[in-house]
């Protein structure tokens, strides 16, 4: 299906995307620039975004950051799903366990990957995450599952995968391989392809019609999980998917 773009929605929502990964307030000019903007267009928009809460500024220093009007629209956003607040203590009791990053993913689109609920571990894990994190949906064990268990076009597919940026990179060929393996298995295994030293396990969960829809993922350190360990996890993970999951004819398939 093809949208038709609408630049100013377009721009409001690449500010907000640009001030989330900031993290620190931000003056117009500075914004106008990384976003390639003419900075009274871009001062037009943030004052739209001030208006409606979105965001705020400071009156004295001129810089913009999030406002507290996000917060009310993205507990909605979770609260209305209804599988995060479902899977928490799944992916409490999987973090406890073994000791790893446990993380329920919605896959909206080819492009990105949004982490909704989050269990941390203990453990030093080299992969920053937080709720509301996005990440390229075909990168690592997730990408694979999304891949092998979505119904996006082959050719849409690859060119997503060769923009993709990895630690050790699989090629094309051995990647197709690999979604044929998650195809048969119902899991992933990421062992050190996209972060070095890390280990990403990841289970689909389908929707009724059987496609993709959610991803749980754990992450943790390579030499913590061997292979035996690696798979016990990944099949725990299913019961957990599945547990976690419902739509509307019944339980999720997974």
């Amino acid at each position: 299906m093809n949208v038709r773009s609408v630049p100013a929605v377009t721009r409001a929502a690449a500010i907000l995307r640009l001030m989330a990964r900031a993290r620190e307030p931000m003056g117009v000019k500075a914004i106008s620039q990384a976003l390639g903007l003419v900075p009274s267009t871009g001062l037009h928009i943030l004052r739209a975004l001030v208006a409606e809460e979105l965001v705020k500024v400071d009156p004295a220093t001129k810089q913009y950051s999030l406002g507290s009007g996000l917060i009310s629209l993205a507990r909605t956003a979770l609260e209305s799903d209804g599988f995060p607040s479902r899977v928490q203590p799944r992916l409490d009791d999987l973090s406890r366990r073994y000791g790893v990053t446990a993380i329920g993913v919605e896959l909206p689109n080819l492009r990105h990957m949004i982490v909704v609920a989050l269990a941390r571990s203990q453990a030093p894990v080299r992969l920053h995450v937080d709720v509301g994190s996005r990440f390229p949906a075909l990168i690592s064990a997730t990408g694979r599952c999304l891949a092998a268990f979505g119904t996006y076009p082959a050719a849409e597919i690859e060119k997503r995968f060769r923009a993709l940026r990895w630690h050790n990179a699989p090629s094309y060929e051995a990647w197709q391989k690999e979604v044929e393996t998650v195809r048969r298995h119902g899991y992933s295994i990421d062992r050190s392809s996209y972060i070095a030293g890390v280990t990403i396990v990841a289970v689909p969960v389908l929707n009724a019609q059987g496609a993709i829809s959610h991803t749980l993922a754990s992450v943790g350190i390579s030499s913590q999980l061997d292979r035996s360990t690696t798979v016990a996890l990944a099949h725990d993970m299913q019961i957990a998917a599945g547990a976690a999951s419902t739509t509307q004819g019944g339980p999720a398939r997974t």
